[in-house]
């Protein structure tokens, strides 16, 4: 066999694309979203069906084999392999062409499905099949493994949309396959002729959810049209490499309406749904309380069926005759995107049990046909009993296709055994429904072994001898489908080891929502990835390198591993996973961890001393009453560790906490003013402080290091607004810091040595604490107790954090802001949208007449990242996604909003003159414009 290297060198010599066979390439795709992990020997992205004929070729030649791969969404294990990944989404990823008269599109197999969607919904098109994963999953995966999606009930599956295939096979044969026999490969007309009675036996009783196996094999019968290209759908690699397919495209409804109908429990609901198929509905999905727990907007019940219909009379219609206990038809668009986002989600959703421990793919989406769906259900539940496992089914109802995550304890040799006999026994109950133990996603490694509990050992031995005449070598996918791997073997979590950090990063199960790359909305994942486009810069990417740097496997050089350095060097640290990924990874944690051990008991980058211990520095300079020259040195010497693109901004001529102790300080019940360089992010006045004009509610406003250093206007505009709503404002009595910026640069140790001090500081939490900037805040609430487990202060402090905009809300509930009556553009901070939230943010600035609303994303300045070498490309890219386009189209009388500051700073530095303010400078300015009703503050409290 052609060793490692060699067959490196030889691809490298014949392929135009790029072939790489480097430890973070393979590290990257040895899991797809399964729980299998295989070791790939390398990775290839061909440019053309020329570049995948050549890499067939060379890797028959060597008797290497090949696994292509899509977006890496699968989730039996079908897109990992030990030979040479083929990375269809680098390069082969075009829409080539549409033709809205035929009703057809040409595409490469790496496109993903939105971008086709998007492209052909102008003409009043779709594609059919609408997997949950449309965002990010590729053409060339869903005809791979005959996606579905929620809409197959009135437009099939991808095998029912798809009109022809150029396929190219192992060792480099090319095949362009529709109806009939061109194409085919030698014997295969043979085989079918000589088998028709087991074609047309054997897989009877079949129904539109069977895709186990070659579970299209019968479309090459005589009577169905020799569906060649139907037949191929569904293969999962195992026969050749899809490089370009004509899709047939369906006719979009004007205006649908989706009917929620409310039964008492699952089974009602399954019961029903068969009998809604009369009516015509574009979808019929079910699920349970025990996956939606508490969403909104849901009619009464235990379980729903979310049936959309052609026009909303046609929705009412469907309520009128169906036996549900309550229901409710939404008509507007925006309303049923809500919806549908949690029935989107529940792929992750379903991942996390209420108590927080995990459940994994395996059993995901296994079918019966719809009629027996509530007595499988009932059966399914039982057994799930029976062997002390928890999950939670949803999914398809109308085709009786139910998806489930379980809690398996895939670690232990008792837990794997335990998965074992239940996949088994279940193989077994969902056959004597008459199901298929794949309804969309494949078998993979997954269900591969079980099948011949669902055929007869006739259809097996067929399936075997077609896999041969496509793939007489067995090159392709190799232990998929045909004779398969053990369902127990080749688990990713055996190489892991026992440690915090491999359990964080195992919960990343691969949904790969990180990898979407539409803009819009309120997101925030991830803005590295949209900026590069490289997998590595994913959340996804950066979990499996970090998956791989813990087992040693691949990567060897654990704490040290560079690879996992380069990668994570990107991360901006915005906390849009830890929200926007179903099932929570939190890259800036890891991230923070990482660099804790990287640099443990080594030099740091500079950036890391100057930026990392900016609270410090800054204190220092202002103690030294150093402002003015240090503002002139930032502008004209160079700094180490900061990038020479980005200017410095200035520290402000009077700190915060000095403003205050001028205006404040003689109070009575001041605490003696402290030292003048104050503290930590900044010090002030001692719990009894604050005489302000308020005489309601105490709130204790914290002086953060770029409220008190850097931008005390917002915190003089936060203590006017303050007041004026009636609230009495404090400071805390000491030198306080929310470590942020040590967390951020993985100085974990003085960021827990800070926080103690913090608490000393801040002693007994009494009432709110309002911090202004979204970051500090953020660290506050989220990385305070994660950092101090055991302290039980930081737990009360966390508690005890609140927003402006919340602050107001609970403190001065009857409050009247003022009225500006203006339009606003400008950015949701990240970390505010990751971890605190922007509800009442919205509230307020709709009571003050603030309209319009603010961009999503990540402004890309990021803190620290933006300063350091070689992050300004990435920090301008991040913010010219969403937020410097929302500026560009905002009026000229258009404010501009950014709590944090620097979202205010990236914008003052790239839109042209644009100054951002805070919420509080907006109100603050209108307070002075003209009074504002006041009234008395609420009950503020804990």
């Amino acid at each position: 066999m052609t060793s490692p290297g060699e067959l490196e060198r030889t691809l490298r010599a014949n392929v135009r694309g790029e072939v790489d066979f480097g430890a973070a390439a393979r590290a990257l795709v040895t899991m797809d979203a399964s729980n299998y992990r295989r070791v790939p020997l390398g990775v290839v992205a061909p440019r053309d069906a020329d570049d995948v004929a050549a890499a067939l070729a060379l890797c028959a030649a060597a008797g290497v084999p090949v696994v292509p791969r899509g977006g890496g969404t699968s989730i039996a294990g079908q897109a990992t392999g030990t030979g040479v990944v083929l990375d269809l989404t680098r390069h082969m990823n075009a829409l080539l062409s549409v033709d809205p008269v035929a009703r057809t599109a040409v595409v490469q197999p790496g496109l993903v499905l939105d971008r086709l969607l998007e492209a052909v919904r102008p003409h009043g098109l779709t594609f059919g099949p609408d997997p949950s994963t449309h965002s990010r999953c590729t053409l060339g995966g869903m005809i791979g493994n005959n996606a579905c999606g929620a809409h197959s009930v009135a437009r099939g599956t991808t095998a029912d949309n798809v009109a022809e295939l150029a396929v190219t096979a192992y060792g480099g044969a090319a095949h362009r396959i529709g109806s009939g026999w061109s194409g085919a490969p030698a014997g295969l007309r043979e085989l079918v002729e000589g088998n028709l009675a087991v074609l047309r036996t054997g897989m009877a009783g079949g129904f539109s959810r069977r895709i186990s196996g070659y579970g299209g094999l019968d479309a090459l019968l005589p009577e169905r049209g020799t569906g060649l290209a139907r037949a191929f759908c569904g293969s999962e690699g195992t026969l050749g490499v899809v490089t370009e397919a004509v899709v047939r495209l369906v006719g979009l409804p004007a205006a649908p309406a989706l009917a929620v109908l409310g039964y008492a429990d699952e089974s009602a609901a399954a019961e029903a749904a068969a009998g809604l198929l009369a009516y015509g509905p574009l979808t019929v999905e079910g699920m349970a309380e025990d996956l939606v727990r508490g969403a909104a907007g849901l009619p009464r019940g235990g379980a729903w069926l979310f049936v959309e219909m052609p026009d909303e009379g046609a929705a009412r219609a469907l309520v009128r005759a169906a036996d549900a206990l309550d229901a409710t038809v939404v008509a507007d668009p925006a309303g049923q995107r809500a919806l549908w986002r949690i029935r989107e989600d529940a792929a992750g959703t379903a991942t996390r049990m209420p108590d927080g421990t995990m459940a994994w793919p395996g059993w995901e989406d296994c079918a019966v046909p719809p009629a027996r769906l509530g007595a499988y259900l009932r059966e399914f539940r039982a057994l799930l009993a029976r062997h002390g496992l928890r999950g939670s089914p949803y999914g398809h109802f109308g085709e009786g296709c139910v998806h489930v995550r379980i809690d398996f304890d895939l670690v232990t040799a008792p837990g794997v055994a335990r998965f074992r006999a239940f996949s088994e026994e279940l193989a077994d109950l969902v056959v004597a429904h008459g199901g298929s133990l794949s309804g969309e996603h494949g078998d993979g490694q997954a269900r591969a072994e079980l099948l011949p509990r669902m055929y007869g050992p006739e259809v097996i031995a067929l399936f075997a001898a077609y896999k041969d005449l496509w793939d007489p070598a067995g090159g392709m996918n190799p232990g998929t489908l045909v004779r398969p791997a053990r369902l127990d073997e080749n688990l990713r979590f055996a190489v892991l080891p026992a440690t915090p950090l491999a359990g964080e990063v195992a919960r990343c199960v691969g949904v790969a929502k990180c990898r979407s790359t539409g803009t819009g909305g309120a997101g925030v994942m991830c803005p590295s990835y949209r900026a590069t486009g490289e997998e590595r810069h994913s959340p996804r990417g950066r979990a499996r390198l970090l998956h791989e740097m813990l087992a040693g496997e691949v990567l060897t050089d654990g704490w040290r591993s560079q690879e996992v350095a380069e990668a994570l060097d990107l991360c901006l640290g915005c906390k849009g996973c830890r929200s926007d990924c179903p099932v929570g990874v939190d890259v800036a944690a890891y991230k923070a961890e990482f660099l804790h051990r990287h640099w443990a008991g080594r030099v740091r980058p500079a950036s890391h001393y100057l930026l990392g211990g900016l609270p410090a520095w800054l204190r220092l300079i202002t103690a030294l009453r150093a402002t003015r020259p240090a503002n002139a040195a930032a502008g004209r010497l160079p700094l180490p560790g900061l990038t020479r693109e980005r200017p410095l901004p200035a520290l402000a001529a009077t700190p915060f906490t000095r403003w205050w102790r001028r205006a404040h300080g003689g109070s009575p019940g001041a605490a003696a003013a402290p030292d003048p360089g104050g503290g930590g992010a900044g010090a002030g006045a001692g719990p009894g402080s604050g005489s302000g004009s308020g005489s309601g509610p105490r709130v204790t406003l914290w002086p953060d290091t770029f409220t008190e250093y850097l931008a005390p206007g917002a915190g003089r505009a936060a203590v006017r607004v303050l007041e004026a709503a009636g609230l009495t404002v404090g400071l805390p009595g000491g030198r306080v810091c929310c470590g942020l910026t040590y967390v951020s640069t993985g100085r974990l140790d003085r960021a827990r040595s800070v926080l103690r001090r913090t608490l000393d500081a801040v002693g007994e939490v009494r009432g709110p604490v309002l911090v202004l900037e979204p970051s500090c805040a953020a660290a506050l609430r989220a990385d305070l107790p994660a950092l101090l487990p055991d302290d039980p202060r930081a737990h009360r402090l966390a508690a005890a954090v609140r927003t402006f905009a919340e602050t107001l809300e609970e403190c001065a509930p009857h409050w009247a802001p003022p009225r500006l009556d203006r339009p606003v553009a400008g950015q949701t901070h990240c970390h505010q949208h990751a971890v605190l939230g922007d509800a009442a943010d919205r509230r307020l600035r709709e009571r003050a007449g603030l309209t319009g609303e603010l961009s999503g994303g990540c402004c890309g300045l990021a803190g620290n990242f933006g300063f350091e070498p070689g992050h300004h490309a990435v920090s301008v890219a991040c913010a010219e996604e969403r937020l410097l386009p929302s500026l560009r189209a905002a009026g000229p009388d258009t404010e501009v909003l950014a709590d944090g500051f620097s979202c205010r700073t990236q914008i003052a530095q790239l839109s042209d003159g644009r100054r951002a303010r805070h919420l509080a400078e907006l109100l603050a300015e209108g307070l002075a414009a003209g009074p504002a009703e006041d009234r008395p503050g609420g009950a503020c409290g804990m």
